[in-house]
């Protein structure tokens, strides 16, 4: 699912208050934007607990998770991307789009994971498939005290398997769009 380094492209926000609205996709190996339909099936999953929410997007890139989040009610949303040009067109985006509750951290996510924790209500973890950071992720998510209780966590990752996580994490839902499988985990 990534994207052609000979063309520019766009994902749009599908659903809240910056419903239509466009984000920009940079041409870099392993960015693969969650599609719009797995964004909104997530997010009707996700309907009953995003109001108010605190959310914590992991390997942000776009940032589209976060701020489909933000569109749609919750309340803050911390974006952590290490690519400096991915960092700042995600604060450009938010700027443009005048979104409230946006926080953007230049920083390798399982390394910002270690500094003292805010708890958070939900959290995204998808990072580059071929990083195969899932474990390190969840584990430092789980460990540092960055999910409150009945937390929910969204797991993007390759079909063919399911990443390694923490035995406290107990699947929700979770469906499959051709090579991705997305899941939706509550922190028991």
């Amino acid at each position: 699912m990534s994207k052609p380094n000979s063309r520019s492209s766009s994902v749009r926000i599908v659903g809240g208050l910056l419903r239509g609205s466009r984000l920009a996709v940079a041409d870099r190996d392993g960015l693969r934007p969650t599609p719009d339909r797995v964004r909104e099936t997530l997010f009707n999953w996700l309907a009953p607990v995003i109001s108010g929410a605190r959310c914590l997007d992991l390997f942000a890139g776009t940032g589209a998770l976060g701020i489909e989040a933000l569109s749609r009610g919750a309340a803050v949303c911390t974006f952590i991307e290490r690519d400096r040009a991915l960092a700042q067109g995600l604060r450009d985006n938010l700027a443009r789009l005048h979104v409230q509750g946006g926080e953007v951290v230049e920083a390798d996510a399982v390394g910002w994971l270690a500094r003292p924790a805010t708890p958070v209500d939900i959290a995204f973890l998808d990072p580059p498939f071929a990083a195969g950071l899932w474990g390190s992720a969840a584990q430092a998510l789980d460990r540092g005290g960055w999910l409150r209780a009945g937390a929910l966590v969204y797991v993007e990752s390759d079909a063919r398997g399911v990443p390694p996580l923490p035995a406290a994490w107990t699947l929700h839902r979770e469906g499959h769009a051709g090579a991705v499988r997305y899941a939706l985990y509550r922190r028991e």
